[in-house]
């Protein structure tokens, strides 16, 4: 694959691998079982294969999040900072339109609207839009601004409010997960509180630094491995002093397999401290081992990186479609998978679905299915590049 881009491989390949994870998440979401009203991180209810395909996913929002400020960074340096506002928030309230109108219908093909869900491209449109702001901050405060909304956002989560009222609205904005029932014909689920989110993006955009192009490679790997295994340290000794970092401690279970499950439960609604330093640990010592690596593998992922909206839109669509197909073949009401409020808790999908072999099947068949699109498009992107529009798609 050698297409003519500046954009650095090692990051395109990381997002390409966690698009293609999340996927499987999606997929388990329309497929598992029970999925509709079981919670794949339960001890009690769940299995460790269940809860690892849906730990392995906790990986996904965070690193899109984490890159899409690194590559604001990446973007900025060839722009005055003027430039970079203008793209930064502009794209940024594209994004929240993009969630609001067309997100939504696609996860739920109700053409009323009446079930509306905020998830991680109106989190991402809107700390982009915070980040059009932040820019014009002093490289050391925004470093400080990051860490202090990821560190302490956990202080705020004893602040729980209740009802649909104005300031109930906005602290689930900014803070905690709720589902805003205004009828039976119109209900909006909040699934992405943005305080961490904004932290997550601010901290994407510092660390856009490491790959400048006067950046020394030696000095980034470096970074890169204290960086990753710091994270993870963290994590390790908060999480077994078990005071502060998470919504929910872990507890002694019955057998040694759910107390492990337990301390590996982060939470992710709003994103914990623990949550976060699990996941881009991880993904920052990945960054270090891949960097020089090119292979066929790295090439399958690398198209799914450079395409991700448009990835995430495809998928999230083909996913529902194939879902109904599923119905049609095998039986039930393919009505019932179209998500309105008033059959959102729908008692019939509670004994819809297919095993997880299914869902790992499925999961594979759409990311191979996909990606020959992916491929068209990434090409036709690096051929356009004068195109503008084309940095909103």
């Amino acid at each position: 694959m050698n297409l003519k881009t500046n954009r650095i491989e090692s990051i395109d390949i990381l997002r390409g691998l966690v698009m293609v994870i999340m996927a499987l998440d999606h997929v388990r979401d329309y497929f598992l079982y029970g999925s509709f009203f079981r919670d794949p991180t339960n001890i009690e209810t769940t299995t460790p294969i269940l809860f690892f395909t849906r730990f392995i996913t906790h990986f996904c929002a965070p690193i899109f999040v984490f890159l899409a400020g690194t590559s604001a960074f990446l973007y900025g340096s060839k722009k005055t900072k003027k430039d970079l506002f203008k793209f930064l928030f502009t794209r940024g309230i594209w994004l929240i339109f993009l969630e609001v109108f067309v997100n939504s219908l696609i996860w739920t093909f109700d053409l009323t609207w009446s079930l509306t869900i905020f998830q991680v491209i109106w989190a991402i449109g809107f700390s982009m839009v915070c980040l059009s702001f932040i820019i014009f901050l002093p490289k050391k405060i925004i470093v400080i601004l990051g860490i202090i909304l990821i560190a302490s956002h956990n202080l705020l989560d004893g602040i729980v409010l209740n009802g649909n009222g104005f300031q109930s609205v906005i602290w689930y904005l900014l803070h905690q997960d709720n589902m805003l029932v205004y009828s039976s014909n119109f209900i909006v689920i909040l699934h992405y509180p943005v305080i961490p989110w904004i932290g997550v993006m601010t901290l994407g955009y510092c660390f856009g630094q490491l790959y400048h192009k006067d950046f020394s490679e030696k000095i980034r790997k470096k970074w890169l491995l204290i960086l990753g295994l710091s994270s993870i340290a963290i994590f390790l000794v908060l999480r077994i002093i078990n005071v502060y970092g998470d919504l929910v401690p872990w507890s002694i279970q019955d057998n040694e397999t759910k107390t492990l499950l337990s301390f590996f439960k982060v939470t992710k609604y709003p994103p914990s401290l623990l949550y976060l330093c699990i996941t881009l640990g991880p993904a920052f010592l990945f960054l270090y081992a891949v960097e020089n690596i090119k292979n066929k593998f790295t090439d399958f992922f690398l198209v799914y990186g450079r395409v991700p909206l448009f990835y995430y839109f495809l998928h999230v669509l083909v996913i529902h479609v194939v879902a109904i197909v599923g119905i049609l073949i095998f039986g039930g009401n393919w009505r019932d998978m179209i998500l309105t409020a008033e059959n959102f808790s729908n008692e019939n999908l509670s004994t819809y679905g297919y095993s997880l072999l299914v869902v790992y099947i499925v999961w594979i068949g759409v990311v191979l299915l996909l990606y020959p699109f992916c491929k068209k498009y990434m090409i036709y992107k690096a051929n356009n590049k004068d195109k503008w529009y084309l940095s909103y798609l």
